[in-house]
């Protein structure tokens, strides 16, 4: 069964590197992609805090909209858009903070607003 996509979702990069104390149920999303599915935001900060770990928070929420009736896939349009865009700044996981179902001139489409995120051991930003 397909995961519904809302504010607090959080995607993570295949092959990411983790504190091996995070156990996590993941689910295909996207190509290169997984869904959390068992962890919400503050747990999963948690445990990699406890490892010792640092999970970056990216300033700048990340915009986009997808047209279409079908809300579900419609959003499914727009994350893959976002995770496009944050594929190429090298980023290993994503935050949705909101998803809008809207109508433009009778037009249905959704609108999902996201921060990047970053996990890795260092304190410096893409350190060693």
């Amino acid at each position: 069964m397909e995961e519904t996509v809302k504010s607090g979702t959080l995607l993570i990069a295949e092959g990411a590197t983790l504190p091996e104390s995070l156990r996590l149920e993941t689910a295909p999303y996207s190509y290169g992609w997984r869904l959390v599915k068992n962890l919400d935001l503050k747990s999963f900060s948690q445990i990699i805090n406890q490892a010792g770990w640092n999970f970056f928070y990216i300033a700048g929420a990340i915009e986009t909209s997808a047209f279409g009736s079908d809300k579900k896939k419609t959003t499914r349009k727009a994350v893959k858009m976002l995770l496009a865009k944050l594929s190429s700044k090298g980023f290993n996981c994503l935050e949705i903070t909101q998803v809008e179902s809207r109508r433009s001139l009778g037009m249905p489409y959704v609108n999902v607003s996201a921060h990047s995120r970053h996990i890795q051991k260092s304190i410096v930003l893409f350190g060693d």
